[in-house]
């Protein structure tokens, strides 16, 4: 097994407060998410990956509320299938 070091790092502490909760969301403690950042640096020689967890944008958010606005919505015309569609829409 490799010797292993310590490293001190300093920052801000809702920073921290906030990270440590995502990592524990992904079953990371802090340490190993640090790992995980310096290994895959190394191996892509630069800044390398974007891990986070699964959360929709502003835009498709937005987007998934307003789907669920018309869903609710009982004078919003449905229709079962495309042929219903296209004639509702005269073509």
């Amino acid at each position: 097994m490799a010797a292993t070091t310590n490293l001190n790092i300093r920052t801000d502490k809702d920073v921290k407060e906030q990270s440590e909760k995502i990592f524990a969301e992904l079953g990371l403690t802090m340490t190993a998410a640090i790992n995980i950042f310096l290994r895959t640096a190394i191996r892509e020689n630069g800044i390398p990956f974007a891990l986070k967890l699964d959360v929709p944008n502003a835009a498709t958010a937005a987007a998934i509320e307003e789907g669920r606005r018309i869903a609710d919505d009982p004078n919003v015309i449905g229709y079962s299938d495309m042929d219903e569609l296209r004639k509702s829409l005269g073509v």
